[in-house]
């Protein structure tokens, strides 16, 4: 008889996980979206790059030559007596195996000021609602008339942060410079990095190059700059600086969705616990996997909460399910790192994979192509692609709406 799995999330994980596991259990599917967001392009939503129903996917539809089986809810609790969870929308779902893939959220150390006065992005709301302030800032700056300033802080020199703040600084020096260049001029983007310089995944000489190139695009890029607090129109740093920033978007740090705390499992950290097996501890029965998991590395680290990881862990988990049907032994999991990757701007890019490092024009191609690939769905793709064409093309961006959805 075929087990039966429920799997928390659809993300990369997540959605992973169930198609791997399509031809061996019957499979359930939950997640609080009915689609599943392409994380890694929602800066170009928030920055008028890319319409937001380009980077979301109906889970369905993905799920549409599958037996799997998709529920849109969250879960309130988990009852690991009888194998079972609960849904809020009432339903109970039962188990021989269950997976949590349930992502991150934001993560704001603890700094004051951070969750009442900074922007997060991690969902196509989130992106469209600094997309709203930012135009909207625009538009006063317009109104007024003078040398008022505006001030874009973007906190985190991972690639998160390092994307989004080239792609505002060429928002500000392209579309926004040709709609009134008086008021473009008065706008300044920051870069706040706390350690000792951006991108530290990658190589020192990849981190200078990308630190040259966003200074070329007009980011102010502040290293060793560590949040003490955000205020409304201020951040202030542990060292007594500060500077204004009118909007903060924060890109320091995500850790495992808070969801996670109904589910009664263990927890490492910001993450849920996990044996090398990915197990979770003590609940042999449960995996986790992605960047809820505290999954670690051979150097005893954290693995980075990125899209590779999670698809690996999925594909890992659904063999591991496979074994544990024919009595085999587990495995232990090991991390492939293929490299690592982040856009500037145009034509500006840094990729790093097994010692190879490339810059420039060429980065910048590799970069959107891998993009491509991995985004779901035709329409998305074509519908991308034009976006990205139509942007090169005339240096203007079609998607300057101010579309508050809160």
């Amino acid at each position: 008889m075929r087990p039966k799995v429920v799997i928390l999330g659809a993300g990369f994980g997540g959605l992973t996980a169930a198609r791997a596991l399509d031809s061996i259990a019957d499979v359930t599917l939950v997640d609080r979206h009915n689609f599943q967001t392409f994380l890694p392009l929602l800066y170009q939503v928030s920055t008028a790059g890319l319409a937001a129903d380009h980077v979301a996917y109906p889970i369905r539809g993905a799920l549409r030559k599958t037996k799997v089986k998709f529920r849109m809810g969250s879960p309130i609790s988990v009852d690991h007596k009888n194998k079972s969870v609960k849904l809020d929308s009432s339903e109970v779902l039962d188990f021989d195996y269950l997976i949590v893939a349930l992502g991150s959220a934001t993560n704001d150390f603890g700094i004051k000021g951070v969750a009442e006065h900074s922007l997060g992005m991690k969902s196509v709301g989130e992106a469209l609602n600094i997309r709203s302030e930012i135009m909207r800032r625009f538009e006063d700056l317009c109104r007024f008339e003078d040398d008022t300033k505006f001030s874009i802080a973007v906190v985190g020199g991972g690639p998160t942060g390092v994307e989004m703040a080239g792609a505002i600084a060429e928002l500000k020096r392209g579309p926004l410079n040709s709609d009134n260049a008086d008021a473009a001029k008065n706008m300044s983007v920051y870069l706040v990095e706390a350690g000792p310089r951006l991108l530290p995944s990658l190589s020192e000489k990849l981190s200078a190059r990308t630190k040259k190139d966003l200074e070329k695009l007009g980011v102010t890029v502040l290293t060793q700059a560590a949040v003490a607090e955000v205020k409304p129109r201020q951040i202030l740093f542990s060292d007594g600086t500060s500077i204004p920033a009118e909007v903060t978007i924060w890109a320091a740090g995500v850790k495992g969705e808070p969801a996670m705390k109904v589910l009664a499992l263990p927890q490492d950290g910001i993450r849920i616990a996990v044996d090398k097996t990915l197990q979770v501890s003590n609940y042999p029965y449960v995996f986790a996997i992605g960047d809820i998991a505290g999954a670690k590395g051979k150097d005893g680290k954290y693995l980075p909460m990125v899209a590779p990881v999670a698809m690996q862990q999925a594909r890992f988990v659904a063999k591991q399910i496979a074994r544990l049907l024919k009595n085999e032994a587990l495995k232990d999991f090991s991390y492939l790192d293929k490299g690592s990757m982040a856009t500037i701007g145009r034509n500006k890019a840094v990729v790093e994979v097994k010692g190879l490092r490339l810059t420039g024009t060429i980065a910048w191609l590799a970069w959107l192509w891998l993009h491509l690939f991995y985004l779901l769905g035709g329409r998305n793709k074509i519908g991308t692609m034009a976006d990205w064409t139509w942007n090169y093309l005339t240096f203007d961006r079609g998607n300057r709406h101010i579309m508050d959805i809160s």
